[in-house]
Formats: structure tokens, C-alpha cells, sequence
């Protein structure tokens, strides 16, 4: 199945996007995934973190604080993992094997873990086909276009599932940038539920390899059994307890990505962009001539995510600095001069 084969291609390689524009503009622009290019400051980690196991009453509290942060009813229903991706085969492993909808399109993974787990899998577009799942998976926001599904939705559908001893998983990875009154993270003590949160995209330290599910707190316990102790390692429990309890810095970023999101559209528009959705960690494109565009910023070194089954969408992230959004402001201008050359010599 082709599902089983292996990870599918993601945003955030360089080594791929050498292959692919070998003779680019040097460094690159990495705009192809959806982390936050302002991390959380770094700061000294305690020796003791890396020379010893991570003791448990560190883990207890970064639980408490995540807790708190992401809304969860009590620390009972929140379980640490060492990233949101390895959660999800535990996830989809839940409920037996049977039928998985997911609500496309959307992230691969998740239909790639619930085949790991041994379900049927199939994407769906229609929220109201995913009523005749046994595992039902949504992305909110969705990545790549920003997608929203209402709470009341969400919970009238968990309702029929949980009816049928069926699962819900709402993967909220940019809920931290999303509506948070959709967010069932205060919801999943009602059973059949299943929040993921990652810790890395809004903070924008994804290589810490920190991710929590939230529960009922019999679910929580099965998770956490499969990991063990030491699940989370203690450079990231350092950075999770200080980066989850920092909530001044946590809305300021928020007001910052938001216009820096409204500065990016601003910039697609000025070279007849038109941003079709997205979050204010990344914009989603929706043109007839994205692999144009795709291969003309590539080989200004500028990367942006493409989809090889979807070849008319690109998402972008935020640039980084000025020098970023300078190059991307020249190569735009460069990609829409050569179009409109074009355009003129089709009417000769």
C-alpha cells in the first residue's frame, strides 16, 4: 500500500531543495514550512539536563503548565511525547482497525499513521462524510488552507462517533495562532476525543521534538504507558515548562504574526497574488501558474511549499528578516516582469 512506503515529502529540506535548484541563489529562504521564524529566545540550559535522566517532577510540570496554556481540563488529560509525529500511529492505534476518514486535503501523516495503525483509509472533503468513520481526523486550523470547523461541529460529531465506540482526532498543531474558541482542548474529558498540540511550529524550536495529546484521562494513561519514563528529554522540558508559562511573550508574538501575515499578503498582492487562506504562520497560494512560480523563487534561492498532487497551490511562511523579505520582494518582481513578457508575446 502506498501509504506504508515511507514519510512523504514535507516543507523544510534544504538537501531536497539543493537537488531540486542546484544552481540557486545562496543561502536559502526557507518559506516551505510553517514554523515560526521568531523562536522563543534561547537561554542557558542547567548542565543537569543533559547529563542526567529528566526527572519526573520536571515532566509533572511541564504537564501542569501545558495544562493551563493549552486549556486542557486537568493535567490528568495531557500527555508529553517527544513530537506530535510520534504520536500518531499511538493515536490512530486507539480504536481497531477500521474505517479512517480524514478531512482533505490536508497533512499527510495523518493518513499515512492511520494506515501504519491498519486502517482503511480514505480522504474525504465533505465534514459530513466523516460521520460514517471509526477514526475521524481534522486538521484546525488545516494546513495548508487555513480551514476552520466551528466547536459545535466538532462536538456534535464526536457525539455520533463516541455513540458508535468511534475516535475524533483534531490535530490543532497552529491553534496557537487559530480561533482558540474552536479549540476542544477543554472538551476531551467527555471520551472519544483526541486534541494534538505541537509545541514546536508556534514557538518555532521544532527541532526540540516536543508534542502533547489531550484526552479523557483513561486514553491519557494508555499513551503514556507506551512511552514510558523519559519520554521528553530534559533540554526540551527546560524549554516547554519556560516557553508555556510565558504568556506576555506568547501574545505579543501572536500580534507580531499577525502583521507580519498582513504585510506578506500585502507583498503577494502587489504582483497579482491573490492569498486564498492560510494562518498568520503561513499563506496559502491558489494560482494557474503556481509551479511557475514555485521554480522561478526556487532559483532565487527562495523556497516555498508545492504540493505534487495539487499543482495550482504553493504555502508560504513569513520571512525571517529584512534581507528575506527583500529577496523575496526582488524575486516576485523579477517572476511578474518575465509574466507579463509572456503575456504580451501571446497577444502578438
Amino acid at each position: 500500500m502506498k501509504l506504508l512506503e515511507g514519510a512523504v515529502d514535507h516543507g523544510g529540506s534544504l538537501g531536497r531543495a539543493r537537488a531540486l535548484f542546484p544552481n540557486a541563489v545562496l543561502p536559502f529562504v526557507d518559506l516551505s514550512t510553517g514554523i515560526n521564524p521568531h523562536s522563543y529566545p534561547l537561554f542557558d540550559l542547567p548542565a543537569t539536563s543533559l547529563w542526567r535522566l529528566p526527572e519526573a517532577a520536571r515532566a509533572r510540570e511541564l504537564i501542569e503548565i501545558a495544562a493551563t496554556t493549552y486549556g486542557a481540563p486537568s493535567p490528568a488529560n495531557i500527555v508529553a511525547a517527544p513530537g506530535t509525529q510520534i504520536l500518531l500511529p499511538r493515536v490512530a492505534s486507539l480504536v481497531p482497525p477500521g474505517k479512517a476518514l480524514v478531512l482533505g486535503p490536508t497533512y499527510a501523516e495523518h493518513a499515512r499513521a492511520a494506515a501504519i495503525a491498519g486502517h482503511d483509509v480514505v480522504e474525504v472533503n465533505d465534514f459530513s462524510a466523516l460521520a460514517g468513520a471509526d477514526l475521524a481526523i481534522i486538521v484546525n486550523p488545516n494546513n495548508p488552507d487555513g480551514r476552520i470547523i466551528g466547536r459545535d461541529r466538532l462536538l456534535a460529531l464526536a457525539l455520533d462517533l463516541r455513540a458508535r465506540g468511534g475516535l475524533l482526532v483534531v490535530d490543532e498543531a497552529f491553534m496557537d495562532v487559530g480561533p482558540r474558541e474552536h479549540s476542544l482542548a477543554g472538551d476531551v474529558d467527555q471520551g472519544g476525543i483526541v486534541v494534538l498540540r505541537s509545541f514546536g511550529k508556534f514557538f518555532g524550536l521544532a527541532g526540540l521534538r516536543l508534542g502533547f495529546a489531550l484526552s479523557d484521562a483513561e486514553t491519557v494513561r494508555r499513551l503514556d504507558t507506551q512511552f514510558g519514563p523519559w519520554a521528553v528529554a530534559g533540554p526540551a522540558l527546560e524549554y516547554g515548562i519556560r516557553a508555556l508559562g510565558d504568556i506576555a511573550w506568547q501574545d505579543a508574538m501572536r500580534g507580531s504574526l499577525a502583521d507580519a501575515s498582513a504585510r506578506l499578503d500585502a507583498l503577494f498582492g502587489r504582483f497579482g497574488i491573490a492569498v486564498a487562506g492560510g494562518t498568520t504562520l503561513f499563506r496559502y497560494l491558489d494560482l494557474p501558474d503556481a509551479p511557475d512560480l514555485f521554480s522561478a523563487l526556487g532559483g532565487a534561492g527562495i523556497l516555498l511549499r508545492h504540493f505534487a498532487e495539487r499543482p495550482h497551490a504553493l504555502r508560504a511562511g513569513l520571512p525571517g528578516n529584512e534581507d528575506e523579505w527583500e529577496r523575496l520582494e526582488s524575486a516576485l518582481a523579477v517572476w511578474a516582469s518575465r509574466r507579463e513578457d509572456r503575456g504580451r508575446g501571446a497577444e502578438r
